[in-house]
């Protein structure tokens, strides 16, 4: 493990970067030359704001990095969130709602549905995700995801968050859920997620918001293109009994006493065979692979693992990026931003932004939603309101849906 601590000049020689460890399969070569990190500038205590340049395969690129002090008691980490999953809205405003000092864009999402037409993007994020330690969403299946493919032993499971111990890690979300009825009972295949498993039942809570919930039922477990289930039903439960059933799958805002229950194919069948006033039990949970508890995690693919590049990372596609990672045995955590590449055509391929977490003090990372969605804010010493630091794609913020926020109590 590399200590979080860094020199403030960062120069690595583009021979060593990347180099492929012998037999192991684990590196390979990147473009990336150098970086060159600013002085600290505190945002709060036990957090800071540096921005640096880096010399990668396509150019020069301009980044941000914001660093927070984990073991620091004024500290804390949470997710920023518009209050539904299928809302979007800019960072900087949920920041500035929700009191945070520092933050970045977080996990790819649902942004448009060219592929099914007349199906309402849902605005929904890609992985799971906790907020103040409850459960918002899981994960769509690895076929539905939008963004750059997987490494190989990744899914949309993964995560990066923040224990109930302060320490940040890299960790693995699932779902675990059930639906009990008089006759039986069966399992739950999604949580408020924008996309449910071929033959499966999710749930859809208060939470998720009030856009339509068709797109859970269209594309499959392998193809996000696939044509929409026309095998479909959802029944709607309040305070433990069926209210409803529906072979049309519904919009609008959930009330806080019900859940929705959409099922496709087997799914369907199944929730075809409730009746109104049957009792229902529905509960969900998300288990962490790890086994600890999480105050607050977000969707991102790994892309650095115990200081070293995951395997099969993209070395020729550079983009603007989002990214964030682990540092001091969880002590420390990074969130970091490049400029957007609109005029230079510059950015950073997937395995120069492992390289980049790397050098600057990581030993884990994940990669987050990049493009027009990258942004990075930080408080305004004077004004005290958040301030974009990075310069967009296209020049203006792009409202997401979710962020990792930096507090300082």
């Amino acid at each position: 493990m590399r200590s979080a601590v860094r020199v403030r000049n960062v120069v690595v020689a583009a021979a060593t970067v990347g180099a492929v460890v012998a037999g192991s399969g684990v590196g390979q070569a990147t473009a990336l030359d150098k970086v060159r990190l600013a002085d600290d500038l505190s945002v709060a205590p036990g957090i800071t704001y540096r921005a640096f340049s880096v010399t990668g395969s396509h150019g020069v690129v301009s980044g941000h990095l914001v660093t927070a002090d984990l073991t620091n008691r004024h500290v804390s980490v949470d997710l920023l969130t518009p209050g539904t999953v299928s809302s979007r809205v800019k960072l900087s405003q949920m920041a500035a709602a929700q009191g945070a000092v520092a933050g970045v864009n977080a996990d790819f999402f649902n942004i448009e549905e060219s592929q099914h037409a007349g199906v309402a993007p849902t605005n929904s994020a890609v992985g799971p995700a906790i907020s103040h330690g409850e459960a918002l969403k899981a994960a769509v299946p690895d076929g539905q995801r939008f963004g750059p493919g997987l490494p190989p032993g990744t899914s949309t499971r993964d995560v990066i968050g923040v224990g109930s111990d302060k320490r940040a890690r890299l960790d693995e979300l699932t779902l675990a859920g059930s639906v009990r009825t008089k006759s039986g009972s069966f399992g739950l295949g999604g949580f408020n997620q924008y996309a449910v498993p071929v033959g499966g039942v999710g749930a859809f809570t208060a939470t998720w918001g009030d856009v339509s919930r068709q797109r859970s039922v269209c594309g499959t477990d392998t193809v996000r293109a696939a044509a929409c289930s026309t095998d479909t039903y959802e029944v709607a439960v309040r305070d433990g009994r069926v209210v409803s059933g529906s072979a049309t799958i519904g919009a609008g805002a959930i009330a806080e006493d019900t859940e929705v229950l959409v099922g496709r194919e087997a799914g369907a069948d199944r929730l075809r065979a409730l009746r109104t006033g049957d009792r229902v039990k529905v509960s969900h949970r998300l288990e962490s692979a790890s086994g600890k508890r999480l105050r607050c995690a977000v969707g991102g693919f790994p892309v650095l693992r115990d200081g070293e590049p995951l395997p099969g990372l993209d070395t020729k596609t550079a983009a603007t990026r989002t990214a964030a990672g682990v540092g001091d045995h969880g002590r420390r955590l990074y969130l970091l931003v490049l400029d957007g590449s609109a005029e230079s055509g510059a950015g950073l391929t997937v395995a120069e932004v492992a390289d980049v977490l790397d050098t600057v003090g990581a030993d884990a990372g994940v990669n987050l939603d990049g493009g027009g969605s990258s942004t990075l804010v930080t408080r305004d010493p004077a004004t005290g309101s958040p301030v974009v630091r990075n310069h967009p794609t296209g020049g203006a913020e792009r409202p997401v849906p979710e962020g990792i926020g930096l507090f300082s109590r």
